[in-house]
């Protein structure tokens, strides 16, 4: 594998994985689309979407466990909406990333576009003021968690992401969740999400091992970075981040599917 080849992939893997830690999402919303197009934009060879949702799902296992251990001190991690989310998002996942085998590569992308485009809609609805509300005090509509992260969790298993960039604007909108502890204990719903995941793409074998340990490397780097300085940002400069982030992704994805 040509060095600068190697150099261009650890680039991708720690800018999607420090926007991971930082924002709460396992990573493939910035990394499924940084690895499909920008390697052939320097006239490496084009990865095929199965082959990039394969190393999504490899990836974000690693990452969004890094990130979830730059946020294991203070009372960010709710542990009840992990276990809530976590395990739905668990069984909804083991069934994309089986079934995706099946799909084109076209249809894989449209997956992805559309998982992206609800994504950025969320985002963009206004939202009521959640901050204010004590970590210890938060509630949540535990049946309607569970339905929503099994379907997040259905799609992000066909395109190998782990549902973060989702399951972020559905406990900020929907459920109400803190933004700090979104980010936090969606980290950790996303690992469980990834386990499935990846389970599905290696035994389908949908996954490229020598790319796939470089991007995880520069993500075991990056991930507690943007972690760490998640925590000192304010949390609105947060959610414009995640929904500029979103959107521009949406963008080109649904550009180069049209």
């Amino acid at each position: 594998m040509d060095i600068s080849y190697v150099v261009l992939l650890f680039v991708i893997g720690f800018i999607s994985s420090f926007l991971s830690g930082m924002l709460g999402i396992g990573g493939a919303i910035v990394k499924y689309p940084m690895l499909l197009m920008i390697p052939p934009v320097f006239g490496f060879q084009t990865l095929t979407a199965h082959e990039v949702s394969g190393i999504s799902a490899l990836d974000v296992l690693f990452v969004s466990i890094a990130g979830v251990i730059g946020f294991r001190k203070g009372s960010y991690l709710n542990k009840s909406l992990i276990t809530v989310m976590g395990i739905t998002v668990l069984i909804g996942t083991f069934i994309g990333s089986f079934g995706s085998e099946y799909f084109t590569e076209a249809q894989i992308n449209i997956v992805y576009g559309i998982l992206a485009l609800l994504a950025a809609v969320m985002m963009f609805i206004p939202k009521k003021k959640i901050d204010d509300i004590p970590l210890e005090e938060v509630t949540y509509n535990k049946p309607l968690a569970g339905i929503l992260a099994f379907m997040v969790g259905i799609g992000s298993g066909i395109v190998g992401a782990g549902g973060g960039f989702l399951l972020i604007p559905i406990m900020l909108l929907v459920l109400r969740i803190p933004t700090r502890m979104t980010i936090a204990s969606s980290l950790a719903i996303t690992f469980i999400s990834s386990i499935a995941g990846s389970i599905g793409k290696i035994s389908t074998g949908q996954v490229e091992y020598v790319t796939a340990v470089i991007v995880i490397i520069a993500g075991l780097i990056a991930a507690p970075i943007g972690a760490k300085i998640s925590k000192k940002m304010n949390t609105k400069i947060l959610q414009g981040i995640l929904m500029v982030l979103i959107l521009g992704t949406t963008i080109k994805l649904w550009m180069d599917i049209l």
